[in-house]
């Protein structure tokens, strides 16, 4: 029995669906096993189908053995409508943050159009698989234990090499060659290298900026094992940082160390992202943290829940998620400090081990 697949069943009832279309690459391989780059799941209370083309026909009978494999040619509105018809009942959900709106006007054209198939309908919905992933089975875990500890060691290798006057590019290369050379798949995300000024940009693209003694360097990293992600962010210096340097540095590693020890399952994303803010904004800089708290990691870098303001995601023993508070002052520099932790017991146990400046 595929539990995963089960656990998707009762959803549909609970929605009053009779079957869904699994369009979501994650998703399909999370449900299926499949990791194939073409395909689509149908699931009803009684059949569980893998449609994909020719190239891919004798993986998807290796990988997902708990599904009927079917040969398809073209997009799904050439085989899906009679397909879906052979699943008995009327209403089919599908993936509506990844299904595009001309896809789904010509799904609903074919099915008008099929005999067998025009008293189906569709039925857009979302967040139905991706809870189930957020709850990471044992074996999962493990996996993403070992994607953690390969972005802590890269992390470790390449920050014990830097040096005044190499570049961010550098930097970001070096990591990426260290993962790669030690066994991680395709990184989850490009790395983040910013020093100086451009440590205040989140989301920087590494440059040709030479590092600096005495300034923030961010660094955000992450890996792939087996398809599961890691997510680090480490803020270092080089020499003796001033004085500025080290009270935001403080400030965020309260932050972050407090949402560690008092984050708890049952709470809220927003909750849980209001543990670190309000250190932050009793500090006085409340504005300088612009993003939230925290999100899920799996099969993708981000995923469910949303630790931020808002996001009413409860969160769960199994669940993998981020702890990354930040300050960024434009023209001066960033920080931002960032372990994956998993929630154990109801509380987060860190599954990031790389060294914190001090």
């Amino acid at each position: 029995m595929n539990i995963r697949v089960e656990k998707l069943r009762s959803k549909l009832s609970e929605l009053s669906l009779d079957a869904i279309l699994i369009s979501q690459t994650e998703n399909r391989r999370y449900l299926s096993g499949f990791t194939g780059s073409a395909g689509y799941l149908l699931i009803s209370p009684d059949r569980a189908i893998v449609t994909t083309d020719f190239r891919y026909l004798e993986q998807a009978g290796l990988e997902a053995p708990d599904f009927q494999v079917i040969r398809i040619t073209g997009e799904p509105p050439k085989w899906f409508p009679d397909l879906a018809a052979t699943l008995g009942g009327q209403k089919i959900g599908f993936e509506s943050t990844d299904i595009s709106f001309a896809m789904y006007q010509a799904l609903t054209q074919a099915l008008a159009q099929s005999q067998a198939a025009k008293h189906l309908r569709l039925i857009p919905v979302q967040q139905v698989v991706e809870p189930i992933r957020a709850v990471k089975e044992e074996s999962e875990l493990k996996l993403m234990q070992q994607a953690a500890a390969l972005s802590d060691a890269a992390f470790e290798h390449v920050a014990a090499t830097i040096a005044p006057g190499v570049t961010e590019k550098q930097i970001a290369w070096a990591l990426e060659k260290y993962l790669k050379e030690n066994g991680s798949g395709p990184l989850p995300f490009d790395i983040i290298v910013g020093s100086g000024p451009n440590s205040a940009l989140p989301h920087i693209r590494p440059g040709d900026r030479p590092v600096q003694e005495g300034e923030p360097i961010v660094i955000d990293v992450g890996a792939r094992w087996k398809g599961y992600c890691s997510d680090l962010t480490r803020t270092i210096w080089l020499g003796k940082p001033d004085k500025k340097l080290t009270q935001v540095y403080d400030i965020v590693l309260a932050a972050q160390l407090t949402a560690m020890a008092t984050m708890a399952t049952s709470m809220t994303g927003e909750q849980a992202d209001r543990l670190a803010r309000t250190v932050i904004e009793q500090a006085g800089y409340g504005e300088a943290f612009g993003h939230s708290l925290g999100h899920g990691v799996g099969l993708v870098p981000h995923e469910f829940p949303r630790l931020g303001s808002g996001s009413t995601d409860v969160l769960a023993n199994g669940m993998v998620l981020t702890d990354e508070p930040g300050i960024y002052i434009t023209g001066w520099g960033g920080v931002r400090i960032e372990d994956m932790v998993v929630m154990e017991n109801g509380r987060p146990k860190s599954l990031s081990h790389a060294r914190k400046q001090s």
